[in-house]
């Protein structure tokens, strides 16, 4: 058997092996950042192009947009989390899946529905004009596409916060009603400072994605740095200017992301070592509007967007749309992710290894690293591959690899965070354990440290898999020629207004979504 100290250096120095898989995946994670290096092409010129007029507009666009989408999505999700969690709210876990779904509906699939049925000219005033409605107002603007992406990204802070909710201690809110204190004045002097870390995390989630939102915005005319983006490098002979118009991306995305280090503070937010169940709280009166309240949340959330793409769908049907190649365009969307969603598992597994098992100033600068995946915008990944590709790895260039190694970089993080967690489950001594009767390190991991995270490995695919479905802007800038995905060939359709022909694919893309958000609640009321 090993000595204390024999075990000390087995758990806390890494292999040498170890380190440099985690240093190669780091820099490969950091390798989109050579988008600035094509940027100082610009020289001279870049701060002009910075503080041109239409620039400064689109930044404070973006900004606005993101702040308003984010506080909105908050004061959603918080209640919801709320009441399918701690309350006797009929049909929780009906409501629980119903107000969840928005998040297998893509951004670009939510723009298409405002646009084709609640626009000027839409379904809904068809419906109308029997009533002397002539014209509906435009939502196109700041007020379309804050109200289509806040209703599809609340579910990112519904479920950190539903998590919260069912890990949190009771203890301390049973003090504050035993105190007198009303159920509303419980919730927000104690629940909601206890919340605070799920409703940072979910927040920031939401900001990096609004950030480079492109499909909903482009739909709705809503001229932010992403559209802004992708127009300059399809239009502009001079790619290097796109480069450029990117970089205020990259830095308001680290803003975002040192906000979230900064907020976090050294407040400590555990209860008891033994926590009981959290009462169940009974709404009285309120039910009926709380049920009002979750009804309208899911109708327009994915209640909404299902009717309107099957109607489409019937019209596109009765009209004989072909869907020989949907298919084929399935089978592509579904590669693409899996894949995508394979490689960012395997690559996010040293990280965690390193981070929990071996902590350190070096090995907490690797992990942070691998997390500017999550922090960079789609479009910007995207083009920086595009540039490197194109002048020092031609043979890569349009390549069905490279394709999946973006959107692999670009959801690290979100495959690392399960890894992690998992990982933090394990008993260490089991693995020393292992150790002591001879096995190597490699037989120890796959024999002993595998079979327990295995759960949470698949979780953190799942989540991966279901993000990179809906991916659009790395998808149009690196797919090979004519290579399609149901995410392009949405897109092609809805951007020529062609709604028929746009529903099939949409309604495919929800459908496959749908069963990876519902195999994650699934996960999530097993572990309950």
């Amino acid at each position: 058997m090993f000595s204390g100290a024999s075990r000390e250096r087995l758990s806390r120095v890494p292999t040498g092996t170890l380190v440099a898989a985690v240093a190669v995946t780091a820099v490969v994670v950091l390798s989109p950042l050579y988008m600035v290096i094509r940027a100082a092409e610009q020289g001279d010129s870049i701060w002009g192009s910075l503080t041109e007029r239409s620039t400064l507009e689109a930044i404070l666009r973006t900004v606005l947009l993101t702040a308003a989408v984010t506080a909105t999505s908050a004061a959603l999700a918080v209640p919801l989390a709320w009441l399918t969690v701690r309350t006797d709210l009929p049909l929780r876990g009906f409501w629980t899946i119903a107000l969840a779904l928005p998040l297998a509906v893509p951004s670009f699939v939510g723009g298409f529905i405002v646009v084709s049925a609640l626009g000027p000219g839409g379904m809904l005033q068809d419906l109308l004009e029997p009533l002397g409605v002539e014209r509906l107002p435009s939502l196109y603007g700041f007020k379309g596409a804050w109200a289509t992406l806040s209703l599809l990204s609340y579910p990112y802070i519904f479920l950190t916060v539903r998590a919260a909710l069912r890990r949190s201690d009771p203890a301390m809110e049973d003090a504050a009603r035993s105190l007198g204190k009303p159920a509303w004045e419980t919730f927000l002097r104690v629940n909601l400072p206890q919340l605070r870390p799920a409703i940072v995390a979910g927040s920031l989630l939401i900001a990096l994605y609004v950030l480079s939102e492109f499909g909903a915005v482009s739909m709705l005319r809503y001229d932010t740095l992403t559209p802004l983006v992708y127009v300059q490098y399809t239009t502009s002979f001079d790619r290097s200017a796109a480069a450029v118009l990117g970089l205020p991306l990259i830095v308001l995305a680290a803003a975002f992301v040192m906000l979230d280090s900064f907020t976090r503070g050294r407040a400590r937010y555990h209860g008891s070592a033994q926590r009981r169940p959290p009462r169940t709280l009974a709404l009285g009166r309120w039910r009926w509007p709380a049920l009002a309240f979750c009804a309208v949340v899911a109708l327009l959330g994915v209640g909404l967007p299902v009717a309107v793409l099957a109607y489409w769908l019937v019209r596109g049907i009765e009209a004989g749309q072909s869907t020989g190649f949907l298919w084929e365009a399935v089978l592509h969307s579904a590669e693409v992710s899996a894949f995508a969603a394979l490689v960012a598992v395997v690559a996010s597994m040293p990280i965690a290894v390193l981070s929990v098992r071996h902590r350190g100033r070096t090995s907490g600068l690797l992990e942070k690293l691998s997390y500017s995946g999550q922090s960079l915008p789609g479009i910007t990944i995207a083009l920086s591959l595009v540039f490197f590709a194109a002048n020092y790895a031609p043979a890569i260039y349009q390549t069905l690899a490279l394709l999946i190694f973006a959107c692999a970089v670009r959801f690290l993080p979100e495959a690392l965070g399960a890894s992690r967690s998992s990982l933090l489950q394990v008993n260490p001594h089991t693995e020393e354990a292992a150790r002591g009767l001879g096995a190597s390190k490699l037989r120890t991991f796959f024999r002993v440290t595998l079979p327990q995270i295995v759960p949470g490995l698949s979780a953190g695919a799942l989540l991966v898999f279901l993000t990179a479905m809906k991916e659009l802007p790395i998808t149009l800038l690196l797919s090979p020629i004519g290579f399609e995905t149901l995410s392009t060939q949405i897109w092609a359709a809805t951007s020529e207004a062609f709604f028929t022909k746009a529903a099939l694919p949409a309604i495919l893309l929800v459908a496959v979504s749908g069963v990876a958000v519902a195999l994650l609640l699934k996960r999530e009321s097993v572990e309950a």
